[in-house]
């Protein structure tokens, strides 16, 4: 924190660095103090370890005094999703059966990348198990909750990261996108998360939800998101889908002047009920992003909602993972998981090709619209956050995670660059997020176009309570 006791972005805490008025050491302490007066309350990490995060600090800060930084991010401190595996810290993903002794001598490219570029690695956060749903619980760490409303849930499946990142315990994470779960809960915890290209960001061991899979940096600003893609986009071997490495740099790009882009702004895709209080809020950003330069004219992409394709694509994913595990896993797994599991083994290799299929017809549907919109604008979510501990609103109508989620699958089919942006708060004071959706490989024009959001409604001062005693 500054001396006013606003949160720092990463790219402050960088400047800061450079400048000696703060060092690597004195912001991971920071980070920790958070995480001891903050995550008792939230639950965003599964692991913590202190001791490692302040030695990479100290080295850190050795190569700050030196002059050397390694990297545009050195000494930041960051989180990893427990999802990825990371060398020396155990991998469990949520799960109970899966055993913490492992060995673990094998860190995941996103892992490695944060290490080979000198960012300080505090934890790992919490998910649901194997990240199947939108929010965060499992019976091995509990319940995440949202730093705004610690009743409500912070979203998932990154949800330990979204409420890390917004509530100071932490300026940066990396998280897993397979059907929303980067901007689920970034939209839901206020802060900023990007699901990049397809292949952008490597993965290593590979999706079990194949072409739906991606990585994603979160973050309080989009220029971190912006220099966090610039680690995380460097190529691994360990990735035959990875894509090259990018051209140029994200953090030089999303300074681009997008004005005169055209935007396609869809109030609801033509099919998902919105809460109108999030509509209003919605509708005013992008009037004032119209006002601003970008030319935005009210259209829908005009595809019906792929939900069915997206089930079979996620349901047989997650069952053939969990065929792998052992013996007696059926009465230890998160018993909606163990649903999915015997929903998946009820579709034939047809049902499969079938939905790969409608996800091709849908990508190919959408190149085409992108060559008359240069983005598209929808809300990020038509719902706000709901009641802890719940896989949908209690009370509602809906019977499961995708059905309030329907502007974020669709694009993880695609495997298009799609980014939640904060644009303000309900009557509550809960978050509303923006969400822009860009062709493949457009991941800068995405950026791009959400740093102008950034500029046209500032959140940067709008912070989570302390906890309340």
């Amino acid at each position: 924190m500054n001396e006013s006791g606003t949160l720092l972005t990463a790219s402050e805490l960088v400047a800061a660095y450079g400048s000696g008025e703060l060092s690597p050491v004195e912001a991971t302490q920071a980070s920790l103090d958070a995480i001891s007066e903050r995550d008792g309350e939230l639950n965003a990490y599964c692991l913590v370890d202190r001791d490692s995060a302040l030695e990479q600090a100290k080295l850190a800060e050795q190569r700050w005094r030196d002059g050397n930084p390694i990297g545009w991010l050195d000494g930041v401190p960051t989180s990893v999703k427990d999802m990825f595996l990371s060398q020396g810290w155990p991998t469990q993903r949520g799960s109970r059966c899966i055993d913490p002794a492992g060995p673990w001598e094998v860190d995941s490219p996103v892992t490695a990348r944060l290490r080979e570029h000198g960012l300080v690695l505090l934890g790992k956060t919490t998910t649901p198990e194997l990240g199947w749903k939108a929010v965060t619980d499992n019976t091995l760490n509990g319940i995440t909750r949202n730093p705004w409303n610690p009743e409500l849930t912070a979203g998932g499946s990154s949800g330990g990261s979204a409420a890390a990142v917004a509530a100071g315990m932490g300026e940066l994470s990396v998280g897993t996108d397979g059907g929303g779960s980067v901007r689920i809960p970034a939209s839901f915890c206020g802060i900023v998360g990007f699901k990049p290209t397809h292949g952008r960001i490597p993965l290593f061991p590979a999706s079990p939800f194949g072409p739906l899979g991606h990585a994603g940096p979160m973050a309080r600003s989009v220029d971190d998101v912006a220099l966090l893609l610039d680690v995380l986009a460097l190529p691994d071997h360990r990735d035959p889908s990875a894509l090259p490495p990018p051209v140029s740099s994200y953090r030089e790009a999303v300074r681009r002047d997008v004005r005169g882009v055209n935007a396609a702004y869809s109030a609801n895709l033509g099919y998902v009920d919105v809460d109108p209080e999030i509509s209003r809020i919605v509708l005013s950003v992008v009037a004032a992003l119209d006002e601003a330069g970008l030319r935005v004219e009210e259209t829908d992409p005009g595809f019906a909602d792929p939900l069915d394709a997206f089930d079979v694509l996620w349901s047989t994913g997650a069952a053939k993972w969990l065929d792998t595990f052992p013996e007696g896993a059926a009465e230890l797994i998160d018993q909606g998981l163990r649903k999915v599991w015997d929903h998946g083994h009820t579709f034939s290799a047809s049902d499969y090709l079938e939905a790969s299929a409608v996800r091709a017809a849908l990508g190919i549907h959408m190149g085409e619209f992108h060559l008359r919109h240069d983005v598209l604008i929808t809300p990020m979510m038509p719902i706000s956050p709901f009641e802890a501990g719940h896989d949908v609103p209690p009370g509602s109508e809906y019977r499961s995670w995708p059905e309030w989620t329907r502007f974020t699958y669709p694009f993880n089919l695609t495997q298009q660059p799609a980014i939640s942006v904060p644009i303000g708060f309900t009557a509550a004071g809960l978050p509303v997020g923006l969400q822009i959706v860009g062709p493949r490989h457009s991941d800068d024009l995405v950026l791009a176009v959400a740093k102008l959001v950034e500029e046209v409604k500032p959140w940067a001062t709008d912070r989570p309570a302390a906890p309340r005693r």
